[in-house]
């Protein structure tokens, strides 16, 4: 039976991830092995040299060249160890990403519209990746400096499991996990990546059987059978939809935990299941990093933008601008289309809407009513 063809993302990851990623994974996985063997204290140089490598094969030298480029700018502009400007930098080289007079140089470089898409979204997460580091720079201490070197952010830069897709891992955790020298047995490993493969492999099943069997994203692409549909299938529709989204994502973020997991380091939580929440805010909760529509970006946004911007811990109007400032961030990063746009703000309302509703019905009068 013919799959569904209209949901873009699945296709393309798949496609590539059978051509090309997962047999690089398989080499990041040999290679973090061997070095946790034999040279424990050269990992992260290893890895860091083997995600250069995969970059260079994948993107070609222009590729990389781009991504060593934007990685250089970060780092020179975090010298002077002012936010404000490592923020500017960081938006000035995510929207040259825009640029069409760029766009049409860097497709050039490129024999498909594949691999210059696969440029552009690897770029898009990079620039998360330098903004972490940079960050972390401007805010630590002189006498930490030394552990935000040069060659540990292209480590991190270049670490190749969240290279291409995410997940984000902010570069302080990243640096004490790769850092920390713990036991290796082989044993043990070699149980965990079984275990991770069953799993991953019956969430690619269920997927697969889910876009081939029930065409949601071609109906949603078709006007007719939606305004014919009752409300009752519209909604089912839309929970049907965002279940694919996340068991989607159960499998393009567990490949690069299951790595994270044999690397010795802490993955990000995989998305819990939308089936049980029951709340809006807990969609967005910028606390959680179970969130499944923000997980790629979650932990950094709350890092380096809510809190920053003070959060829930300031004033009605300060902990509403900086929830207005989050989704603006997600949105631009994602593309920064009118729609997106339109999707921020209704996400805010939505937020604002129930986080209101909470606070009123919390009234001691409210609550003798009720």
């Amino acid at each position: 039976m013919p799959q569904d063809p209209m949901d873009f993302e699945w296709s393309y990851w798949i496609e590539w991830g059978r051509e090309h990623i997962l047999w690089l994974l398989a080499g990041h996985l040999l290679v973090s092995q061997v070095s946790r063997l034999f040279v424990e204290k050269y990992k992260p140089w290893c890895l860091m040299v083997y995600g250069m490598a995969a970059c260079w094969l994948l993107l070609g030298i222009k590729g990389f060249a781009v991504i060593l480029l934007h990685a250089a700018i970060s780092f020179a502009v975090a010298q002077f160890q002012l936010s404000l400007l490592t923020w500017l930098c960081s938006l000035i080289l995510l929207s040259t990403l825009r640029i069409p007079a760029v766009e049409e140089t860097k497709r050039k470089w490129y024999d498909t519209e594949n691999e210059y898409y696969l440029l552009l979204f690897t770029v898009s997460v990079r620039c998360l990746f330098c903004t972490s580091f940079s960050l972390e720079y401007c805010w630590h201490a002189p006498t930490q400096k030394s552990s935000h070197s040069f060659p540990w952010m292209l480590a991190y830069v270049f670490y190749y499991p969240t290279f291409h897709n995410g997940p984000l891992v902010n570069f302080d955790e990243f640096s004490k996990q790769m850092r920390r020298q713990e036991p290796f047995s082989v044993k043990t490993n070699l149980s965990i990546l079984i275990v991770g493969i069953i799993r991953i492999f019956f969430w690619w099943c269920l997927a697969e059987l889910m876009i081939h069997l029930m065409y949601i994203h071609a109906l949603y692409s078709s006007a007719l059978p939606l305004e014919s549909a009752s409300y009752w299938a519209l909604g089912g529709l839309a929970l049907a939809q965002v279940l694919f989204f996340y068991v989607k994502y159960l499998v393009l973020y567990g490949v690069p935990a299951l790595l994270l997991q044999m690397d010795g380091l802490k993955p990000p939580p995989l998305p819990c299941c939308v089936s049980l929440m029951h709340g809006f805010m807990k969609m967005w909760r910028l606390i959680s990093v179970k969130s499944l529509t923000a997980l790629l970006i979650c932990r950094f946004t709350y890092r380096y933008i809510y809190v920053p911007m003070g959060g829930s811990q300031s004033s009605l109007l300060g902990t509403l601008f900086s929830t207005a400032l989050t989704f603006a961030f997600v949105s631009y990063w994602h593309g920064g289309q009118s729609y997106l746009w339109y999707w921020g703000a209704l996400n805010w309302l939505g937020v604002i809407v129930e986080n209101g509703t909470k606070r009123i019905l919390s009234i001691s009068l409210i609550q003798d009513l009720i």
